[in-house]
C-alpha cells in the first residue's frame, strides 16, 4: 500500500503537480498546524501551510512517504491547475438534485461546446474531477456553486485528492486523458474575478458607487448583447454576477438589472427562458455573497 501511494505521489509530481501528504485513508492534510509548528526544518523561518510545503521534489516525496501510507493531496494553485469538482447529489444533501456531471454537461451544451476532453478522475462517492491548466496572469480562487449547482472549483487555496489514494469509500481513479487541457475560455469568463467597485462607507463614495453602477450596467449589457456564439451564456452569467453586488448594496434595483440583461441576452440570441434561468441563479448567488459593501464600518 505504501509503495502504491508513493508511486501515486511521484506520478503526480512528474506531471509538474505539487503534492503533500494527507492522513492515511482520509482527505485531511497530514502536516502540522500553526499552533503546533516546531519552527524547524521547512518551517525554520516561520510556519508553512500545506500549500507552501507542497512539492515536486522526488527526494522529499520519497522521504515523506517512507513514514507511512499517506494519501496524496495536489495543491492546485502552485500546480497551475483549475480543477472542476463534480459532486453527487448525496454530497449536497439532496437525492433529487441532478449530479454535478449532468449539470456541467448541460452548461457546456448551452455554451455551445462539448464537455472538454481532459485528464479526469473518479472519486469514491461517484463524483469526478476535471483537471485544467489555469491561464497565466490570473490568480483564480476556489468557488462553490458559482459555475452551477454541485459544480465547485479548486485553484489557489485549494487541493484535490490524487488518483491512487484511498478512503473507506473506495479509490480515486484516473479515467481518461493523459494531459490536463487548457481551461476553456467560456469557463474562464465565468470564473475570473469581477472588477472591483469603488470602496468606502462615506456618502460621497456611496454616490460614486451608484454612478459607477449605472456605467457598469450599461457596459455589462453591451458585453452580453455583443457576445459571440458559444460565449453568450457565460457572458450573461458573469454580467449578472458582477452586477448583483450593486443590487445587494442598494445601488441598482434588481428588476432594472434583470430587464437590461434579459434584453441583452435575447439580443445576443439566447432564448427568454435561458436568460431567466441564468439571471436568477447568478443574481441570487451574487446578492447572497455581497451583503456588506467593502470598506463599510
Amino acid at each position: 500500500m505504501n509503495e502504491h501511494l508513493l508511486n501515486a505521489a511521484l506520478t503526480a509530481a512528474a506531471r509538474g503537480w505539487h503534492v503533500f501528504p494527507l492522513r492515511p485513508a482520509t482527505k485531511r492534510p497530514a502536516l502540522h498546524g500553526e499552533a503546533s509548528c516546531p519552527r524547524t526544518g521547512a518551517c525554520t523561518a516561520g510556519h508553512l501551510k500545506w500549500e507552501q510545503r507542497a512539492t515536486t521534489d522526488p527526494d522529499r516525496i520519497r522521504a515523506t512517504w517512507s513514514h507511512g501510507p499517506f494519501n496524496v493531496g495536489i495543491a492546485t494553485g502552485p500546480s497551475g491547475l483549475l480543477v472542476v469538482d463534480l459532486d453527487t447529489p448525496k454530497d449536497k444533501g439532496s437525492s433529487d438534485a441532478p449530479d454535478g456531471a449532468t449539470t456541467f454537461g448541460a452548461l457546456c451544451e448551452r455554451a455551445g461546446h462539448a464537455v472538454p476532453d481532459t485528464y479526469r478522475t473518479r472519486t469514491p462517492s461517484g463524483g469526478g474531477h476535471l483537471y485544467f491548466t489555469a491561464p497565466s496572469g490570473v490568480r483564480l480562487a476556489n468557488t462553490a456553486g458559482t459555475v452551477a449547482d454541485s459544480v465547485d472549483t479548486r485553484a489557489w487555496g485549494g487541493y484535490v485528492v490524487a488518483a491512487g489514494s484511498f478512503t473507506p469509500a473506495g479509490r480515486y481513479e484516473a479515467l481518461c486523458g493523459r494531459l490536463a487541457a487548457p481551461l476553456p475560455e467560456w469557463l474562464h469568463t465565468i470564473l475570473k474575478p469581477a472588477p472591483k467597485a469603488p470602496q468606502g462607507p462615506s456618502e460621497v463614495l456611496a454616490g460614486q458607487s451608484r454612478r459607477y453602477a449605472d456605467v457598469a450596467l450599461a457596459q455589462e449589457a453591451r458585453n452580453v448583447a455583443t457576445a459571440q456564439h458559444g460565449a453568450r451564456e457565460a457572458a450573461l452569467f458573469r454580467a449578472a454576477r458582477a452586477l448583483g453586488r450593486f443590487v445587494a448594496w442598494g445601488d441598482l434595483p434588481r428588476h432594472v438589472v434583470e430587464q437590461a440583461l434579459q434584453e441583452a441576452g435575447e439580443a445576443a440570441g439566447l432564448s427568454a427562458s435561458e436568460c431567466r434561468s441564468t439571471l436568477r441563479s447568478a443574481l441570487n448567488w451574487s446578492i447572497t455573497h455581497n451583503q456588506a459593501r467593502r470598506g463599510a464600518a
